[in-house]
């Protein structure tokens, strides 16, 4: 067995739940085959309460008032269970006597009360006191059946349960399995303790499940809590040390050549967040290790101008760059995008053919290896639906280093792809990919050297999270929009306004501007979504624009034929733009002022930011209208609509993902950055960002005294039970 995804297994804990006292092999096979997978003792000891029920405050039931909240403990003496009868709920009531008087505990739509709730069952009932008739009853109160003769009242572990699986038996196992294993060797050393105030890790385990008092429950939770962020930060420091340490990198030439006039020839003046971004970049890609940075910065923040400095940093030493994007279409828009940056430095473009453009390079610096490059290059643009004969022609170019900067998809780490000397790598929206093609990427070079990598997202992270969760790269923001850029103005629209908004896309479009209309994507794969967006696009062709030119573009579409509707779109031949989130990201249309987002309150937060960051991109005031049918429904869950308030109020994406932590947790803005975020079962990043910071500095700083934890054996085996299924992760770039 495998050690723990999360916590220091010792071997005697690393043993089947059977060797626990009243469990056999058929409570062992439900527990291991039930959705918590729950199979060792380890497993059972990091299966958490997601709640605790304090019945300490207990009173006697003659003491009660109305509207008292309160714990009463007693036995049940009466049972009104009726049979269920057809059509009709009628609640199981339970008189619940305490030795001074009785109260009747009412439970509607619970049947299944009456299988647990019998004639001298004693129990702990915590409710509200109201009065009915005369008598004091509590409706649907929270119940904790008192198992043991004398049993103290106590703070009750709720655990995550199952038919098969309630949580009283849960409870029983877990309480065993604490008695009979404990103590449990800690892996921290007691300085690390000392230092942050943490509590020995058996007591922790023992007051998280089973606290005396509701303040030991937090004082242990914060070890709990601490383990979880602290082998989190302890797999990302060690593959960077190992990156900066043991690979080779390349020391590239960033004096004044090519990247320097290409700033020089921008028609706009770079942000400051931009040239600070720059600045960094250009000084690890003067070190003789690989650079591995990640570019945060939101829709408009100047990303690509950054980027492409940088390949051309790599260009003008004579290596080759490669963009490595999620889609064609955002393949196509970044082959478009540079070509016009790199129109300035005289480059010709041949924008018939977009497949491959010339690209003329600065002189030659003193010592620069260039002559193989010969100061010519083209960009090349390899994706997965261009013929074979231009396939064959890409491959050849890249092949023997013609080639100098390479945009493309998943094609580029295709078999048959060879880089002649790969130099740099920008990957786009990198949680899109992982690692494994990060890696191959990096592996289609026949260099010895490994190639700086630049990471690109435009999904905001707090800053310090950014600093935080991405211990294993650099991190520059562009927290700056260019000067001019007008902020979008997002209004919320009810279904009764609906008629309001197609008359502003009308006359968006009579002024010659452009529209985005967005349909919910439920799921990537989901047929009915294809099926809306194109319903969608006939209804609105047909009854709301028919003397309007629409188009349609959603996921399940092939390549080109995205790329034919995108390509119409930005030439000003489509006025309405009916899509998925396949527009989500990359797609640069500077005369599209209007989006309409439909049932906006099935996105998230972030996700509706993205897309908004679509229009806004040219001089022309735009608006973004979020159409929900939460607006007038009283019945609605109140955060959907609280969603859309916060978009409409500001346009500032950090402010934005902070939010966003808030109402939906860290999984929807973290994406797939770390697969190993799924194991923080009690961390809230946003809430536990000052432990957060604590164990990333005391997890850098063992690395740095003992980078490969030889004096440190039990964390080392805490790391990699942590990652064991992502060792290689650990170990390459």
């Amino acid at each position: 067995m495998k050690p723990s995804l999360l916590l220091y297994a010792p071997p005697h804990l690393q043993v089947p739940v059977t060797t626990l006292r009243g469990v056999g092999d058929s409570q062992a096979t439900t527990l291991a085959d039930s959705k918590f997978a729950i199979k060792s003792i380890q497993d059972l000891l990091q299966h958490y309460p997601r709640r605790h029920l304090d019945f300490t405050d207990s009173k006697p039931i003659d003491q009660a008032r109305e509207g008292d909240e309160l714990t009463i403990i007693g036995e049940i003496r009466k049972a009104n269970t009726p049979p269920p009868m057809r059509g009709r709920k009628i609640p199981h009531k339970f008189a619940l006597y305490d030795g001074s008087s009785h109260i009747w505990l009412t439970f509607f739509n619970q049947p299944w009360r009456a299988r647990d709730l019998k004639v001298g069952t004693r129990i702990a009932a915590k409710g509200k006191v109201s009065v009915f008739r005369g008598s004091r009853q509590m409706n649907n109160p929270m119940v904790d059946i008192i198992t043991e003769a004398g049993e103290a009242v106590r703070i009750v572990p709720v655990y995550p349960a199952t038919a098969e699986i309630q949580t009283t038996k849960l409870r029983r196992y877990i309480a065993a399995a604490l008695e009979q294993y404990r103590p449990l060797e800690d892996p921290l050393p007691q300085a690390l303790l000392d230092r942050q105030g943490l509590i020995e890790r058996t007591r922790a385990l023992a007051d998280y499940h089973f606290p005396r008092e509701m303040a030991h429950k937090w004082i242990a939770r914060k070890r709990l809590v601490f383990d979880e962020l602290f082998t989190l930060q302890l797999g990302l420091a060690y593959r960077k040390h190992r990156i900066e340490l043991q690979t080779l990198g390349i020391a590239h030439h960033t004096g004044d050549g090519l990247a320097d006039e290409f700033l020089r020839a921008l028609p706009f003046k770079p942000t400051g967040a931009q040239l600070r971004s720059i600045e960094e970049i250009r000084l690890d890609m003067a070190r003789p290790t690989p650079m591995h940075r990640l570019l945060q910065g939101e829709v408009g923040s100047g990303k690509t101008v950054v980027a492409l400095h940088a390949a051309l940093l790599a260009v003008q030493g004579g290596y080759q760059a490669a963009v490595m994007a999620p889609t064609e279409v955002l393949a196509n828009q970044h082959f478009l995008t540079l070509s016009a940056l790199l129109e300035p430095l005289g480059v010709r473009s041949g924008r018939g053919k977009v497949e491959q453009m010339d690209l003329f390079g600065a002189p030659a610096p003193d010592g620069g290896a260039v002559t193989d490059f010969d100061n010519t290059g083209q960009i090349v643009l390899l994706t997965g639906s261009i013929g074979a004969a231009k396939r064959r022609e890409a491959l050849k170019r890249i092949a023997d280093g013609s080639a100098g900067i390479v945009v493309g998809t998943h094609a580029l780490i295709q078999e048959g792809v060879q880089f002649s000397n790969l130099g740099m790598v920008v990957v786009d929206e990198q949680h899109r990919f992982g690692v494994r093609q990060r890696v191959a990427l990096r592996e289609k070079t026949s260099g010895d050297s490994a190639p700086d990598i630049l990471i690109m997202t435009a999904t905001p992270i707090p800053r310090t999270l950014a600093f935080t969760l991405y211990g294993d790269l650099d991190v520059s923001i562009l927290d700056e929009l260019p000067k001019g850029r007008r902020p979008v103005k997002t209004r919320i629209v009810s279904e009764a306004e609906r008629q309001s908004a197609y008359d502003l896309v009308r006359s968006e479009v009579r002024a010659g501007r452009q529209a985005y209309v967005i349909t919910p994507l439920i799921d990537e794969s989901d047929k009915l979504d294809v099926k809306s967006a194109e319903t969608e696009a006939k209804r609105l062709a047909t009854e709301v624009f028919p003397d309007l030119r629409v188009g349609m573009m959603h996921g399940r579409m092939k390549p080109n034929a995205k790329e034919k509707v995108m390509s119409e779109f930005r030439r000003g031949e489509v006025d309405v733009l009916i899509s998925t989130t396949v527009v989500e990201v990359g797609v640069d249309v500077p005369n599209a002022t209007v989006m309409l987002i439909e049932d906006a309150d099935r996105f998230g937060l972030s996700q509706l930011h993205q897309l908004r960051g679509r229009i806004g991109r040219g001089e022309h005031a735009s608006t973004c209208l979020v159409l929900s049918s939460v607006v007038d429904d009283e019945e609605a869950e109140p955060v959907a609509l609280e969603r859309l308030k916060v978009l409409a109020s500001t346009n500032d994406g950090f402010v934005l993902a902070n939010k966003d932590l808030e109402l939906r947790g860290t999984g929807t803005v973290l994406g797939e950055r770390q697969s190993g975020m799924s194991d923080l079962r009690l961390t809230h990043l946003l809430r536990d960002l000052k432990v957060l910071q604590a164990a990333r500095e005391e997890a850098f700083s063992l690395i740095g005294k003992d980078p490969e934890l030889l004096r440190h054996p039990n964390i080392r085996l805490e790391m990699e039970g942590r990652y064991s299924d992502r060792i290689e992760w650990l170990l390459r770039s």
